[in-house]
Parts: C-alpha cells; structure tokens; sequence
C-alpha cells in the first residue's frame, strides 16, 4: 500500500533515495560518489526548472501544447539572451536531462555527451551577472573518472545507471510542490552521507534541527531580515533554513556567504539552486573568510549566523600580518608577563610603518580604541557598496528587474508553429 500522508511520503522517498545511492555506487566509496549522485539530481533540477519556466510563458500566451524540451535547439536559441537574463543559465532542448537520458543506452559516447552538455550550461553563463555563480558547477561530476570503471563502455553503462535511478525519482510534476522534494531529497542526501564520512562530514553538513533552531532564535520577533550572511557556509544549510523559516522572499537582499572547501562551496551553490533561490539572491564565494574576507562591503547583515569548524588552528597573534587587520587589531597585541611577543613587530616598529594601532599603549585606553573602532564602522556603513556583486538599489530593489523592457516576456519564443 502506498504511502498517503506526507510524512510518509518523504519517509519513501528517502528510503528509495539512499538504495539508489548505495546501489549505483558499487564499489565507490559513498563520500567520493556523492558529487555523482547530488550533480545528477541538479542536472535533473535545472533542465525541469527551465522547462517549467519557458512553458508557462507559451501556455499563459494560449500555445496550451507547447513543450520547450520538443523544440530543435536553433528555434531555442531565439529566447537565449532573454532566458539567461532571468534564470542565470540555458539548456537547449536536445541537452534537457529527459532527453539525454532518454538516448543514454544507445549513445557509445554518453560521457562525451554529458561533458559537452555541462560545460555548454556554465558557458552559457559566461560574460553575464550569473558567470560566477555557474562557473565550476560540475567539475566534481568527473564523467571520464576511473572511479565510475575501468573503461569508458564501464563508465558508460555506470552512467546510464545513475540518469535512469536519478529520473526515476518520485519528485513529482515541477510545478507540483516539485521544489519542495528537490531540496528535501538534497538535503537528505548530504545528511546521510556526512553521517558515514564521520567527523568530516560535519566541515560540509550542520544537522536540519540544529540549522533550525539557530535561525528561529536569529529572527525572534522579526518577520523579514535584509539580508543574512554565513562566514562559514559548508553547503548551505544554514543560510537556507532562513528561507524556511521567514520565507525566502522574506530575505529581502539575499543569502551570503563564504566556504575554504571548494568541493564544499560547489555544493553550496547547486544547494541554493536546488531550493529554487535564483542566482541574483545569493552571492557565496570561495576563499578563507579568516584571512581574505569577500563580503567585506556587503555588510551591514541584519542575520549572521556559523557553525565554523572550531578545531581548525588559527594563528591569532603568531601572524603578525593580523596585527594591522583592523576587524583583530582593537583587540591590542597579546602580552605575556609584560613583555613584547617576540614573534610580533614592537610599537615602535608599527609606529616607523605609519600604523594607527601604535599610536598608544596597545593594553591601556581600551575605550579610546573601541570609539575609533565605532568610527570606522559607522563610516563603512556610509560608504557606497563599490565592492558588492549583487547590486542592489533602495529599498532592496533589484537592477535584474530592469533589464527588460516593460511587456517583453523572454520565455516567448516566437518559433514558428
């Protein structure tokens, strides 16, 4: 009997999920399959998600038959500046999952194709606002990889295995709730397989509950935030609890974000598509927020939210370059028994360097360098965000709903009938 309540229903797909996983993998060790099992499932999504997107313009003009994935790519190719514009990517018709999965058994050359297919969709990207928020997606979906068999028919039929378990997936109709099952079945993914690859797994994946919980006390009181940042955003889970629980439209500028792990940040991005936040509302970047900050003029954040990896050694006061970094520096020079670090330029050093932190005693007058340090932020607030890459005008506008001129729908394709 199948499951009826919703519950249940997630209960069974998770179930159906997790032996698929398992039994596509083989002999892969689940930690280095899962960019296989969760870059397919994005595949799936973005192809769908398109779909959906340019049938609904074709359907709501009265071309109630329209299908996007029957057209033939030149009569796509029309709508391709316009559809790129409002989703940040294009797939043409013959490169829709549903289509290539549906001649994957015959094609000898299956991973030529997929690897043709996803580097047309990053470079469909290139030269547009969306060209870093695509850009890499699928280096971990390594179609030539010895991992998937010995031979290229081994990695082949490997293939075709993973597009007929990922497409089998009860997710429904896309404009069903679909995005709903998309992100859970994500979600669910990431959690189990951080749960076998142990303590590493939590460097990628926070737990939903605890996720939750840490958003919930975050908006006490609020029901919508400007914006919310994550220093330290593994996959993005914690971000996207935001979404759930005010509502993504509710984050009104956006999800930011910083990950060190590129293989991580990756995920990030692809969870963000996945739980249908289009590219234009999340900015993430690759890199270590510690020592190279990339939001830097994105700030003020009126939700910050982490769940860092507290083992990590951070150097602190052994690296003298933090000395001068003005977020460490008001904090003064660590001392011990009233002698200078030797490991750290003395005052007079930083003095000869023109450094405004020398410009007393480093472990006296700490009001007199909290109100310089209230001085500064307060003048980057007033700044203008020269820096920001998603930008924003008053009121939380966004410049992306300017781009077209009012009446012109790029999901019109004008092909002819």
């Amino acid at each position: 009997m199948a499951p009826t309540t919703k519950e249940a229903q997630r209960a069974e797909l998770h179930k159906t999920i997790w032996r698929i996983a398992n039994d596509l993998r083989g002999s892969v060790d689940g930690w280095d399959f899962k960019s296989y099992v969760l870059g397919m499932l994005f595949y799936r999504f973005i192809s769908e998600n398109l779909t959906a997107y340019v049938n609904a313009g074709e359907h709501e003009s009265g071309n109630t038959t329209f299908d996007y994935g029957d057209l033939t790519d030149s009569q796509a190719q029309i709508a391709m500046r316009g559809i790129v514009e409002e989703k940040g990517f294009f797939i043409f018709p013959s490169e829709l999952f549903s289509n290539v999965r549906e001649r994957a058994a015959r094609d000898q050359n299956l991973n030529e194709t997929l690897e043709r297919v996803f580097k047309n969709i990053e470079a469909s990207a290139v030269g547009t606002d969306s060209e870093d928020d695509l850009k890499g997606l699928f280096d971990d979906l390594d179609v030539n990889s010895s991992k998937l068999g010995p031979t290229v028919a081994k990695r082949n039929e490997k293939l075709v295995k993973l597009l007929e378990a990922i497409g089998d997936l009860p997710l429904g109709n896309f404009g069903d709730n679909t995005i709903d099952l998309f992100g859970d079945a994500y979600e669910y993914l990431m959690q189990m397989y951080a749960s076998q690859a142990g303590k590493s797994g939590g460097e990628y994946y926070t737990p939903q509950e605890v996720s939750e919980l840490l958003a919930r006390i975050t908006v006490v009181g609020k029901t919508s935030v400007n914006k919310v940042y994550d220093p330290a955003c593994g996959s993005g889970s914690l971000l996207l609890k935001f979404a759930k629980v005010l509502g993504k439209d509710n984050v009104r500028q956006g999800f930011f974000g910083q990950e060190i792990n590129l293989t991580t940040f990756n995920l990030a991005r692809i969870n963000m598509f996945l739980h249908d936040i289009n590219f234009e509302m999340f900015n993430l970047a690759h890199g270590d927020t510690l020592t190279d900050p990339a939001h830097w003029d994105d700030q003020p954040f009126e939700a910050i939210v982490s769940n860092p990896p507290y083992s990590i050694k951070w150097d602190g006061d052994a690296n003298p370059l933090l000395i001068n970094d003005e977020r460490y520096s008001p904090a003064g020079v660590s001392r011990r028994c009233g002698t200078q670090d030797p490991q750290v330029p003395d005052r007079q050093q930083l003095r000869g360097r023109g450094d405004p932190a020398a410009a007393g005693p480093v472990l006296r007058h700490h009001d007199r360098h909290l109100h310089h340090r209230v001085e500064e932020v307060e003048d980057r607030q007033r700044r203008p965000l020269h820096r920001c890459l998603r930008r924003v005008h008053p009121h939380g506008q966004q410049e992306q709903a300017h781009r077209r001129p009012p009446g012109q729908d790029p999901r019109r394709l004008h092909h002819p009938h």
